[in-house]
């Protein structure tokens, strides 16, 4: 959610927080604000609304300094103004702090300092940490934060300057992640690598309950018992022209048109066509255990979770393991029996995902192992869980997940087909599969060579205020995704169902005004998809039909058809979940609506 960039070193630091800041704006955000500090003057400024606002105040302004911190927040605890923006300082002006996560004692802490004379400016309750910090500054800012860490419940990832302390800047993390930069001109620290890929690509992950304090020089970190860590610095597989908009107007439909790749990318190197087997190195550690697995169940959150309930369909064609899917925001609420060595998978393309990394606490709590799926290296999922599956698909700036998703479900077919192929899967089965994922990429490409198609179908329908998305067994959760990502990005109103259940609430809604998107491809299902369609028409909904190439059954029935290349049923969700995201995109885009950075959405939430 909210962003933070950090910079000390021998440059201006100024453009380097504004282009950081930017890098960040995908996350989503209402304000935001940097100090930057000059020896032992702090210049602050903030502003509500997006990062061109700041701008506008800061120009002609010649701000000087080579350290300084800077933020983009979310609106939790106060309205998105400017006196709730970050940075916050102390009522003597010399401890700015900015801060992503929630303090949860902030109103007893806040009465208790009220009480004893100090003033607040904001509603937010990041300003007690600053009033904190300056009470318990006794000439090491570390110290201060080390002891303020002890006094707050919560979750934290905060950055704090003091103009008694000049040329460090000290950092603490707990629950929301944070990232040291190490460069030849100084050290960076962000909430994600996007804002400093730019100036380098040497990371170190602060881990929870750690802090660290950076100059120009060195950095060092420590526990909040104050013992210190040493940790190696990671090379970062991103480069700064993969957050580039390369020609396409937005992210989003950059991403979408990625998926040939990013799907190439989650099997370079992990297909044994000839035997069937897909080689994943991530699970190795556990896989005397998983070999044995008869149960598992996967947690996810939005679009992640919809690719796990994908995941299930696919696990119960390829395996003898039981499978449930669980949104990971109520799944710590219930009480968990786990049979004896049932796997819990987290999947979370930021691997920050507040609600799935507590899911996870809560079944290792309860003896489950844990496995991740995650794109990002190093994020606190893919150190939490005991072993993994990386995406490598590379940054994904739309809030809208589209190459992650196809991504994600590609990696659970080759999970599915490696422990099949140790259970029931026969080499032909194991290499038939593999084939179909080998051809997917250029099926992908297919799909996307429709998009002037989907794009004068999106014309003719934006307009509609409501939507239904339909589908069966693997498609199903496809018409749920589907739904989401119009909901998402267009605001439309929109629901996905099984279509089974159509005539169990839904059908009541159908008129000419609701359209209905039909995924219904050329599987076992198709012909009950028929009747449904059925059903639809008779009461003249209009309907879109994502059916198999070359069907000229659909085309009688359906208004609109977008077509999707054969290939094995459960690798349908595949090639239709790329026709719904551009379908999506393009309404949308004819809505004039802010399509990478939707209302009131974040890209990584890190708050429950």
């Amino acid at each position: 959610m909210c962003g933070i960039v950090c910079y000390v070193g021998s440059k201006p630091a100024k453009p380097i927080l504004l282009k950081g800041l930017k890098q960040l704006e995908y996350r989503g955000y209402d304000s935001s604000g940097f100090a930057i500090q000059n020896g032992d003057q702090i210049e602050c400024h903030r502003a509500a609304g997006k990062i061109a606002e700041l701008e506008k105040k800061l120009n002609g302004l010649d701000i000087k300094g080579s350290m300084g911190i800077a933020h983009t927040r979310w609106a939790t605890h106060g309205e998105p103004t400017e006196e709730n923006a970050h940075p916050h300082r102390d009522n003597d002006e010399n401890v700015f702090v900015i801060h992503n996560g929630i303090i949860e004692n902030f109103y007893a802490l806040k009465k208790r300092l009220e009480k004893d004379g100090v003033v607040f400016r904001s509603e937010t309750d990041t300003e007690v940490l600053a009033h904190l910090i300056s009470l318990n500054f006794d000439g090491s800012l570390s110290e201060a934060v080390r002891k303020t860490m002890s006094q707050v419940e919560g979750t934290f990832g905060m950055a704090v300057i003091n103009r008694r302390s000049p040329g460090e800047i000290v950092i603490a993390r707990r629950g929301s992640p944070l990232i040291i930069g190490v460069s030849e001109d100084g050290h960076f620290a962000a909430s994600d690598v996007a804002a400093m890929v730019r100036y380098t690509n040497k990371v170190v992950h602060l881990q929870d309950n750690e802090l660290a304090t950076l100059t120009r020089e060195d950095f060092s970190m420590s526990t909040a018992q104050a013992k210190p860590v040493e940790r190696s610095a990671e090379t970062v597989e991103w480069r700064a022209e993969d957050t580039e908009l390369n020609g396409f107007p937005h992210y989003m439909l950059k991403e979408i048109y990625e998926q040939p790749e990013t799907i190439k990318n989650a099997m370079r190197g992990r297909l044994e066509t000839g035997e069937g087997v897909p080689k994943l190195g991530g699970i190795m550690p556990v896989w005397d255990r998983l070999k044995e697995c008869r149960h598992m169940v996967i947690v996810a959150c939005g679009t992640s979770y919809y690719a796990g309930c994908v995941g299930r369909y696919i696990f119960e064609k390829l395996t003898e393991i039981d499978v449930d899917v669980e949104l990971a925001s109520e799944f710590r609420y219930r009480k968990l029996n786990f049979a004896p060595n049932t796997f819990v998978i987290a999947i979370s393309q930021s691997g920050e995902t507040a609600d799935t990394l507590a899911a996870i606490r809560e079944a290792k709590r309860k003896g489950a192992s844990l496995l991740g799926i995650v794109n990002v290296v190093g994020s606190s999922i893919s150190r939490e869980t005991e072993a993994g599956v990386y995406n490598h698909a590379g940054p994904e700036i739309g809030v809208a997940s589209t190459k992650i998703f196809t991504s994600q479900l590609t990696i659970l077919v080759l999970l599915a087909i490696l422990l099949g192929r140790h259970q029931n899967l026969s080499l032909t089965e194991g290499v038939e599969v593999i084939h179909a994922l080998e051809a997917l990429s250029d099926q992908v490409g297919t799909v996307l060579s429709q998009a002037n198609h989907i794009e004068a179908i999106a014309e003719k329908y934006f307009n509609y205020n409501n939507w239904l998305f339909l589908g069966r067994k693997y498609n199903y959760p496809i018409a749920m995704e589907g739904a989401l990502k119009l909901k998402e990005i267009s605001y439309i109103h929109a629901e996905g169902y099984p279509a089974g259940e159509m005539k169990h609430g839904p059908i009541a809604l159908i008129s000419p005004e609701m359209p209905t998107v039909a995924i219904v491809p050329r599987d076992e299902m198709y012909e009950k998809m028929i009747s449904n369609i059925q059903e639809v028409k008779s009461r003249r909904g209009p309907v879109i039909a994502i059916t198999t190439l070359g069907d000229d059954r659909i085309k009688e029935i359906a208004d609109d058809v977008i077509e999707i290349p054969p290939t094995l049923s459960f690798l349908n969700p595949i090639l239709a979940a790329v026709a719904c995201q551009l379908l999506s995109y393009y309404c949308a885009n004819f809505l004039n609506r802010d399509i990478d950075m939707p209302r009131n959405l974040a890209k990584s939430v890190t708050v429950e």
